[in-house]
């Protein structure tokens, strides 16, 4: 679906992003580049799940500019909070940059996990998950996104298990745990 778009320069190669250990306490700095080449090194990363009136996901095909998993389907909203900033600030921040929302976010919880994209790299990422509700106007950012859609649960779900390799793997291990875990929060929105 395309709504209104922009196409307003955001993500930088040489941003500096927060560098932390197993339990999210910042050890330095370091590029967004050298943060993903090789096996990656640990930084604070976020997830944002936005669902609408009618409990419908939002999803987002990352662009064909991405380093790592262009053209892949994933969650509303993902980036990293930069240098100085805190979650709720970059998380605010993201989410008006990449599709022009502003909305109230709930924090649901953390993880760690490492994920390789061939050669080209990986993430290695202390992600926060958090989510959030809009009906939107969403005004997609076009360096960001390729497509967008509100996509009924059922539907993407059994989507993604015909096509795995479609979905990036942060996304699938972050649905799977909101499932499982936290879909009473879902209800609340």
């Amino acid at each position: 679906m395309r709504t209104k778009e922009n196409n307003q320069q955001v993500s930088f190669d040489d941003e500096p992003l927060i560098l932390v250990d197993e339990n999210d306490c910042p050890i330095g700095y370091e590029d967004k580049l050298s943060c993903h080449l090789g096996s990656g090194k640990l930084h604070r990363a976020f997830s944002i799940f936005i669902f609408n009136d009618r409990k419908q996901l939002l999803l987002q095909k990352r662009s064909a500019q991405k380093m790592l998993w262009p053209l892949f389907w994933s969650n509303s909203c993902c980036s990293h909070p930069r240098k100085g900033e805190s979650y709720e600030v970059a998380t605010q921040r993201r989410l008006k940059e990449e599709l022009g929302l502003e909305t109230e976010l709930k924090f649901l919880f953390k993880f760690q996990y490492q994920a390789q994209f061939g050669k080209v790299g990986s993430e290695n990422e202390l992600c926060a998950v958090y989510i959030g509700k809009s009906n939107g106007p969403v005004v997609v950012n076009e360096n960001e996104i390729a497509e967008w859609k509100f996509v009924d649960v059922e539907e993407m779900e059994k989507d993604m298990a015909e096509n795995p390799e479609h979905y990036t793997p942060w996304f699938k291990m972050e649905w799977e745990r909101i499932r499982g875990e936290f879909w009473d929060e879902i209800e609340k929105l």
